[in-house]
């Protein structure tokens, strides 16, 4: 079987089929384009025009949840819980993660500090959801690594992105969420599931958004060479 996972460098969604795909041991080729000048190919092949696009034998799969689905019923071993309510949670709380990214978006979108710090409220209101559900560490599922902490992984990459930039005290009140985040990113599928380059290209992404975050990189730049 020839898996060939189409990707962007920096798409979340991308990194929890590449993470699934390392936790079971499938060999796949990753081959990255451009979604601003999209190819010829990916268009005629992807309804919806947006990664990641899983091609098995050349079959397209789109959307992330149904490529993730996909994987966990061809390829061992099980992410997963057995028990189908328990499973039904996990595929909740998956969905939530996909809502806290898109509170991630308007967050280095804001135009402004007010609107910045709205969104700040919001993912700390939205990780307090998450706090109260974890149980046993280090995992969502305790010892057994998971499809939820394959999507949680990219979330959490964001934030150390956003640390560099300023302390915004996301984590201070949730201390199992963040001790869950650093679980996470020591996991080489989570750390792998991105190129050595991601960092410059999301540091250079979020410098052109024009909003309330480019602006403090900037000072923090100026900060730097006023130093140096």
């Amino acid at each position: 079987m020839s898996l060939v996972l189409v990707s962007h460098h920096l798409c979340p969604y991308v990194q929890r089929v590449a993470i699934v795909l390392a936790e079971k041991g499938v060999p796949f080729e990753r081959r990255n384009i451009d979604l601003a000048n999209k190819p010829a190919w990916f268009s005629a092949i992807s309804p919806l025009g947006k990664t990641p696009l899983l091609l098995v034998d050349d079959q397209p799969i789109f959307e992330s949840a149904v490529i993730c689905e996909y994987l966990e019923d061809v390829f061992p071993p099980r992410l997963h819980p057995a028990d189908p309510l328990e499973r039904a949670r996990h595929r909740a709380w998956m969905e939530f993660g996909s809502t806290i990214l898109n509170t991630i978006w308007k967050f280095y979108v804001a135009p402004n500090r007010a609107a910045l710090d709205q969104q700040c409220r919001e993912l700390v209101s939205q990780f307090g959801r998450v706090e109260a559900e974890l149980r046993t560490p280090p995992f969502f599922a305790g010892t057994h690594f998971s499809v939820v902490d394959a999507v949680f992984g990219p979330i959490f990459r964001y934030f150390d992105a956003f640390a560099r930039i300023a302390d915004f005290g996301i984590f201070n009140t949730t201390p199992k969420v963040n001790a869950w985040r650093h679980a996470l990113g020591a996991r080489a599928s989570i750390a792998n599931a991105v190129g050595a380059d991601y960092h410059d290209r999301l540091d250079d992404f979020l410098r052109m958004r024009h909003s309330e975050i480019s602006r403090l990189m900037e000072q923090g730049t100026s900060k730097q060479q006023a130093l140096a």
